[in-house]
């Protein structure tokens, strides 16, 4: 079995209103710039400039469920599914990541990663609480 950490943030605001901001690929670059910038759809998919290159992006469907679980396609041809849950809070929400160790991955590489999205979730909360 796979080891997992779920990082989260609670974000004062409506589920609807932060389920609508992440659930848009085009937002991405906002609240998670480590992932890439310049997102461009490509017929059903998404992709994401990084700095390893051309990275595929396939978003759960909308739903009324808060689940923006995605699968990103890396350039070497390697597919992650990255479990992502937004959940109602009274009038706020709490943002779930799934952050799973990946084969072969380091301690020192999954803290690395445990960092980047801890601060991407921060990101978010920053972005749709200011707007």
């Amino acid at each position: 079995m796979t080891e997992s950490r779920h990082l989260s943030v609670c974000i004062d605001r409506p589920l609807s209103e932060v389920y609508a901001f992440a659930s848009d690929p085009q937002n991405l670059p906002r609240w998670a710039p480590g992932l890439g910038s310049a997102v461009e759809r490509d017929g059903d998919g998404w992709f994401v400039e990084t700095s390893q290159g051309r990275v595929g992006l396939t978003f759960a469907p909308q739903n009324e469920f808060g689940v923006l679980d995605h699968v990103v396609r890396t350039p070497s041809g390697e597919t992650v599914y990255v479990p992502l849950r937004a959940i109602a809070d009274g009038d706020g929400c709490e943002v779930v990541f799934t952050l799973r160790r990946g084969p072969g991955m380091t301690d020192a590489e999954l803290e690395r990663d445990t960092a980047l999205v801890t601060a991407d979730l921060a990101q978010l909360k920053q972005v749709v609480e200011g707007r």
